[in-house]
């Protein structure tokens, strides 16, 4: 049996790295109640640095403990249950949700039904239901789907609620939405949406050699290099959604545009490095928009079956288009992992190209 081993990052120095060991499956004891899973398949993109970066402030490390010091990047991927001690749950099933980049997890599942469960796991009690849960996955699973849903469909949910957001609020009065990190698959997904929606202007900022990648996409109407910010036009009503956390052009795009700057939310940090220099700003104060609470009010406004609905169309449409430009690369092993990891956190990643990984 291929080794059984845990993917670590240092906390305090992302990229310091370790794999550790684990027990073997068949040593894991299970209480009444537990499942064991063995995590098959997960992506990994910017999403998942930016759970890194913002792990202390927003629990992320919290999902998944490890010795002090030491984090563990929670990643979506696909499991299959090894062994269950749980009613209802057999081994075999396929699952789809939120993980460790390890070899195996053991689960608490909680409110089986027949589509999922939550994990019921003490030490994951405080932590948002949106993350907490899995979904079953039976006769009509497609295989061939499942690199779409790892790599995007996370990432489309927060881009598909950032996009309702600002909508619901007339987009502030704004005519134009400027996107950093323009070429990370939040970013693209947020500019179909906003592009599909037709209100406003949608205007990339990336680096110079993302620029033609992303233009040619045809979601963005302008797309820029970080240096041409400046270039466009301060009178036009503003909304910045900051992917990058790069304070320095944050605060660029504050002083730039001014009172014409209607809202500025912060959303990711794929230039984790240069989180500070924002400092005190002219314009609104950046607001983090944090999508499960988007979630929670769109399920109290239209229901779960209406939000569901709404997300499964739009998601629809998104992969159909994504799918035209997405390169799937697939790597196996713990040298791989690492590599894809420092790879991504460094910034060198192709736009076009989906990473999925297994430890085996």
């Amino acid at each position: 049996m291929a080794e059984t081993v845990d993917f670590q990052v240092r906390r305090d120095d992302l990229r310091e790295t370790r794999v550790v060991p684990l027990a073997a499956p068949e040593e894991v004891e299970l209480t009444p109640g537990e499942v064991l899973v063995k995590i098959d398949r997960f992506a990994f993109t910017a999403n998942n640095i930016t759970y890194a970066v913002f792990g202390d402030g927003m629990n992320y490390w919290d999902f998944f403990p490890a010795d002090e010091g030491w984090g563990r990047i929670p990643v979506w991927g696909f499991a299959d249950v090894l062994r269950s001690e749980a009613e209802g749950i057999e081994a075999g099933e396929r699952i789809y949700g939120y993980f460790p980049m390890s070899s195996w997890l053991k689960l608490a599942p909680v409110r089986t039904g027949e589509h999922g469960f939550s994990d019921g796991a003490d030490h994951r009690a405080h932590l948002h239901a949106v993350y907490n849960s899995y979904q079953r996955l039976g006769r009509g699973h497609r295989p061939e789907t499942e690199p779409a849903q790892m790599l995007l469909r996370p990432l489309f949910t927060t881009s598909f609620l950032i996009d309702d957001f600002l909508a619901d609020a007339d987009f502030f009065g704004a005519s134009r939405v400027v996107l950093t990190s323009a070429s990370s698959k939040t970013a693209l997904a947020l500019a179909h949406q906003l592009h599909v929606r037709g209100s406003v202007q949608v205007v990339g900022l990336t680096s110079p050699g993302n620029r033609d990648f992303c233009l040619g996409l045809g979601s963005y109407d302008q797309v820029l290099a970080y240096d041409d910010l400046e270039s466009l036009g301060a009178d036009l009503p503003t909304v910045s959604v900051d992917m990058a956390g790069n304070g320095t052009v944050l605060r660029r795009i504050h002083e730039h545009f001014g009172d014409a700057l209607k809202h500025s939310a912060l959303v990711g940090g794929t230039h984790w490095e240069a989180r500070s220099g924002a400092g005190t700003m002219p314009g609104p104060e950046p607001a983090l928009f944090f999508a499960p609470s988007q979630i929670a009010r769109r399920m109290e406004d239209w229901g779960r079956t209406g939000y569901e609905t709404r997300l499964e169309s739009a998601w629809d449409d998104f992969v159909a288009a994504a799918m035209s430009w997405l390169e799937i690369r697939e790597s196996a092993g713990p040298e791989a992992v690492r590599q894809v990891y420092l790879e991504t956190l460094e910034g060198g990643t192709d736009p076009a190209s989906g990473r999925i990984l297994t430890l085996v």
